[in-house]
């Protein structure tokens, strides 16, 4: 963080925030009045994310990395988007308060949202939320909002302009295939594997649908008080118009529950504990909100971790090459992490069919 855009000039890297181009981007947009103060939320691994706050009003800013980006990727303006249309929906998301697409304020584009009071759960369990009831109403509305999202009309509208259903999953292998060559300095022969098994293993869709991309509990929040309630979906950089079913494996493959192999992204542990509803409940509740054939799901769970051994890959090189400075723990932790997942895509894969078929 600098104070000055000149501040700025005299770093190595760019950086992060620069408060009087925040403040004069805010004011334009009559957002908040007075001094600006700021905080980091949470610890992304993609796109970065601070709470904002002038006088009694609080805000979210939500950026990019440093640059330079990957083309497609971190594209904050698609992100935005989305939000606005799902929250025209009824999904509850926060409302997208001011866009800035000018690269020279912050270096990439970023928005402003409007801040949401609620619980976030990680590797703890809030005191309202923590008897048995409690848990097993969280997993399960976890699986209504989802059910929610995947029933969002995008057969018209703005909606249906904002993706290609038809050969969604085969885009998908296609393009985390040609992604591992690029963003590895090691040779894992169960990359390429798995992703020859995918495509030809490639099931039929059944719908088409917003999906999340990233959908897990970590990525939303809940109200502060019982009964539970999801009250906003967070983080929708991987948003899409697709295959249901992918946001479905994407959530269970990464679920938490006794006895499941660990990998790097089961990111809310706390659903090992007695209460939580397991992976085989929340398939057979996700069934009966949208009467979808479930019998592939293996073959989107095996998709799921197998791309997320690719991207996790990419910040694993980026660390090596000295480009995560900061990072002292999940990086370095991707030595083995990545491995971690290629394994549980193969168990997935191997309920699926054989992974030599």
């Amino acid at each position: 963080m600098v104070r000055t855009q000149e501040d700025a000039g005299r770093l190595l890297l760019p950086p992060l925030l620069v408060l009087d181009s925040i403040t004069e981007f805010m004011d334009s947009g009559n957002l908040g009045s007075g001094p600006l103060s700021w905080s980091r939320i949470g610890d992304g691994q993609s796109n970065i994310t601070y709470r904002i706050q002038r006088g009694s009003d609080v805000f979210v800013l939500r950026r990019g990395p440093r640059p330079p980006l990957p083309k497609s990727t971190h594209d904050m303006i698609r992100e935005a988007r989305v939000q606005q249309l799902v929250r025209a929906a009824g999904m509850p998301v926060p409302e997208i308060l001011a866009l800035c697409e000018d690269p020279s304020v912050l270096g990439v584009p970023f928005y402003i949202m409007s801040f949401l009071d609620g619980t976030i759960i990680t590797d703890s369990i809030p005191g309202h939320m923590n008897t048995l009831e409690q848990r097993q109403a969280t997993s399960e509305v976890v699986v209504d909002a989802l059910a929610t999202l995947h029933q969002i009309d995008v057969s018209s509208g703005e909606l249906a302009a904002f993706g290609r259903p038809d050969g969604y999953l085969e885009r998908q292998v296609q393009r985390f295939s040609g992604l591992w060559d690029v963003n590895t300095t090691r040779n894992l022969p169960e990359v390429e594997r798995i992703g020859q098994w995918l495509a030809r293993n490639l099931p039929e869709g059944q719908a088409a649908a917003v999906i999340h991309g990233d959908y897990r509990i970590g990525n939303l929040m809940f109200a502060r008080s019982a009964p539970t309630n999801v009250t906003a979906v967070l983080d929708w950089e991987m948003a899409a118009i697709g295959d249901p079913l992918a946001d479905l494996g994407y959530l269970t493959a990464t679920y938490a529950e006794p006895g499941s192999f660990s990998t790097p992204l089961e990111l809310t542990p706390v659903t090992r504990n007695p209460g939580y509803l397991d992976r085989s409940q929340l398939v057979a509740r996700y069934r009966e909100r949208t009467n979808l054939d479930l019998e592939a799901l293996p073959w989107y769970q095996t998709l799921a971790l197998w791309k997320a051994a690719i991207f996790c890959e990419a910040i694993y090189t980026r660390w090596l090459k000295g480009e995560r400075p900061h990072d002292t723990q999940f990086g370095p932790s991707l030595k083995t992490g990545v491995p971690d997942l290629l394994e549980g895509a193969r168990r997935f894969a191997g309920v699926a069919a054989p992974l030599d078929g």
